[in-house]
């Protein structure tokens, strides 16, 4: 707390609001946390998806493979491009992108120029297997990080596979701001460049646009909040992984499915997810005891009034999608939660 007071006085005294030194420092050391060459803060992860995509050349008359158990902020990225989403169904384990389902989409449909894996829940997408079909086929890889922060495969971290990746900074993510904020990352130079431009206006020098652009800004508090929490991002992350453990040690008794990891794939548990064809019994139950749990997502996006009909589906439909969102449950978890609330969590299913 000390710390992030000292940095929000630095930014007050400073008298420079925005895309000052504190972007650009946080720009730099996420980009070595990262492992990448570039990274340009912006004002969302919406944004950084709709920025990313733009950046590639993506808009009207393209389409764009994905997930519909994502946030939405997902698809409406892809809405605000211009392009098509076409969703597919997920690994019933992990809860992401299917490959297998991505190259039959793509040889289905010649528009397709994009995919956009979802590191969901904190556990990367099948990367290897999802730039392999991407390499054969030409497309652009944007990866959707805003719940991976510091995940990895292979001791590579997500955001450091793609051609260009995307980072939300919401306060309840494993990095998060105090508001909203974003991040576009990326190796490839002129993607980022058309990033910088894209984020305000189209702007080399100030009141001169060169192409077209909006205003996507990272705040120089937010930026400098995050260069604070940054510091303590594994250290977090750690702490996460054991409060996984003690879940999947004292539940495994239980005949809850607990989260999977596939080897070599570090995962960082934004949430813990479990699933149980009784999930509204079990949610009633842990709310009767004051246990407050979350259903990350209840329905999926091709299902939601503002898409059902309007995005691409495969004929035989999404079955382990939809089937998946009448299970799953979040438990509590976040780094400060206490070994003793994780046990009465425990406790309180097992009495279930």
């Amino acid at each position: 707390k000390d710390e992030i007071d000292q940095a929000i006085a630095r930014v007050l005294n400073s008298g420079w609001d925005i895309l000052g030194n504190e972007v650009k420092s946080f720009e730099q050391e996420f980009a070595d946390y990262l492992g990448v060459k570039y990274v340009i803060g912006v004002a969302s992860g919406t944004e950084a998806i709709y920025l990313a995509l733009s950046a590639c050349g993506i808009g009207s008359g393209d389409a764009v493979v994905t997930v519909s158990h994502t946030a939405v902020a997902t698809i409406s990225a892809i809405e605000l491009s211009g392009a098509t989403p076409i969703l597919i169904d997920i690994d019933p384990l992990t809860f992401t992108m299917n490959p297998d389902l991505l190259e039959k989409a793509v040889r289905k449909n010649g528009k397709v120029k994009a995919v956009i894996p979802v590191h969901l829940y904190g556990h990367p997408a099948d990367m290897p297997s999802i730039l392999d079909i991407a390499k054969r086929y030409g497309l652009y890889v944007i990866e959707d990080c805003a719940q991976s922060h510091g995940a990895s495969i292979q001791g590579r971290k997500t955001g450091n596979w793609g051609n260009i990746s995307a980072f939300s900074f919401y306060p309840t993510k494993n990095l998060g701001a105090f508001g909203d904020g974003g991040a576009v990352a990326t190796n490839d130079k002129d993607l980022s460049e058309k990033v910088q431009l894209l984020r305000e206006y189209g702007w080399r020098e100030r009141y001169i646009s060169y192409t077209f652009g909006i205003n996507s800004r990272l705040d120089e508090i937010q930026a400098a909040i995050l260069r604070v929490k940054l510091k303590y991002l594994d250290q977090e992350n750690y702490r996460r992984k054991k409060i996984a453990e003690m879940y999947n040690t004292f539940l495994r008794i239980t005949d809850l499915k607990l989260p999977f990891v596939r080897e070599n794939f570090d995962h960082v548990y934004h949430q813990f997810v479990v699933r149980h064809r009784l999930r509204e019994d079990l949610r009633n139950f842990l709310k009767n005891r004051g246990i407050h749990t979350l259903i990350h997502y209840p329905v999926p996006i091709h299902l939601q009034p503002a898409y059902k009909g309007k995005v691409m589906v495969p004929d035989e439909g999404l079955e382990q999608t939809e089937q998946i969102c009448q299970e799953i449950l979040s438990l509590p978890i976040y780094p400060y939660i206490t070994d003793e609330q994780v046990k009465r969590v425990c406790k309180t299913i097992i009495l279930w």
